[in-house]
């Protein structure tokens, strides 16, 4: 699997994912609408010139792993480093005390969650991305206010992604709840829920390895955007 995980974003797009992407067999993206997110064969020497016909100028993509310089053609906007950290804790507890508040996410609450995302800011997110899995929500009211869910999948590993909390709703331990009640699901199903976290983010590192996920490796992470 740690092979897989080195270059998780190629092995998901030019995968299981492929249908969500376009690209080549050098250079894919997700498509527009889903995560703003890149993946190259050669992470040591990424095809930038074959991605360039399947972007749009203003768009902005994160891009795992790569440290070169700047390809011509395109400019850094944003460089740091994130843990890829993968479940290590055997099965999760049986208890989902309070299951029956949390609610799948479909295509009506796309919008919803698109702001929660936008407001949070988990980690890439487009309007589509809730359909890339099954995500699941807690909500005061009609507002939507903490979710998790499903992003990247290839081999048995599979992602959990879009953790987040309304800033008003945080600290009742609604985001753990949701992750645990989505990988419950994928241990069911045979899948290693791994996730990303930014090197920088201390409480979040800290809350996933006392959940029981171990860091695998740390890369760099960068924003990057045709000029």
């Amino acid at each position: 699997m740690e092979h897989l995980l080195a270059n998780i974003v190629w092995h998901a797009l030019s995968g299981p994912q492929i249908r969500y992407s376009v690209g080549t067999a050098t250079a894919r993206r997700y498509a527009p609408g889903f995560s703003p997110i890149v993946g190259f064969a050669d992470q040591d020497r990424p095809d930038f010139d074959a991605l360039r016909p399947c972007c749009e100028p203003g768009e902005h993509f994160y891009c795992d792993g790569w440290s070169g310089p700047a390809p011509a053609g395109w400019h850094i906007e944003a460089e740091s480093t994130m843990f890829k950290m993968i479940w290590d804790g055997g099965p999760p507890p049986c208890s989902d005390d309070g299951a029956a508040d949390i609610v799948a996410l479909g295509p009506q609450h796309a919008q919803q969650a698109l702001e929660l995302a936008t407001l949070t800011r988990p980690g890439p997110f487009g309007p589509r991305t809730i359909e890339l899995g099954a995500y699941f929500g807690i909500f005061d009211g009609e507002r939507l206010v903490a979710m998790a869910g499903e992003r990247m999948a290839a081999g048995p590993l599979r992602e959990i992604s879009g953790v987040c909390t309304h800033p008003d709703f945080q600290g009742r331990g609604w985001a753990r709840r949701l992750m645990l009640h989505a990988m419950r699901a994928m241990l069911r199903r045979g899948e290693t829920p791994f996730l990303h976290v930014m090197s920088e983010n201390h409480g979040a590192h800290g809350l996933y390895r006392r959940m029981g996920f171990r860091d695998a490796r740390e890369s760099v992470v960068r924003v990057v955007a045709p000029a």
